[in-house]
């Protein structure tokens, strides 16, 4: 049963880092599909929750768009879309879902940054 389901399972894409950690300020580039054109997109944002479901892992990133409205977007570990993920810089978290910053905008809505 176990060779059946790892010859369905998608591979690991290789571009994104195993290293992602809850808090981090990450870059993810994208490739998306319009008409006959693809071209990459970046999302810069905060990474709020990682989904552990086996395959099916997952991550939200949120980032604050302009007039101060949050967008977030899910990601697939896996997906053949993600062209890079670039980590800018890891913060100090102390919860695992980052929820509480739903609620914040301004100075409150920043992560201490975490020096190794």
């Amino acid at each position: 049963m176990d060779e059946i389901i790892k010859a369905i399972e998608a591979p690991l894409n290789p571009n994104v880092p195993t290293d992602l950690r809850i808090g981090d300020n990450i870059s993810v580039f994208l490739r998306i599909k319009e008409g006959s054109n693809e071209r990459v997109q970046e999302f810069k944002g905060i990474l709020i929750r990682m989904g552990n479901a086996g395959i099916n892992r997952n991550f939200t990133v949120r980032r604050v768009a302009s007039n101060g409205i949050g967008v977030e977007r899910t990601f697939m570990l896996r997906s053949p879309r993600i062209e890079r993920v670039q980590v800018h810089r890891h913060s100090h978290v102390r919860r695992s879902k980052l929820y509480f910053l739903r609620d914040r905008t301004g100075k409150s809505a920043r992560l201490k940054q975490k020096f190794n």
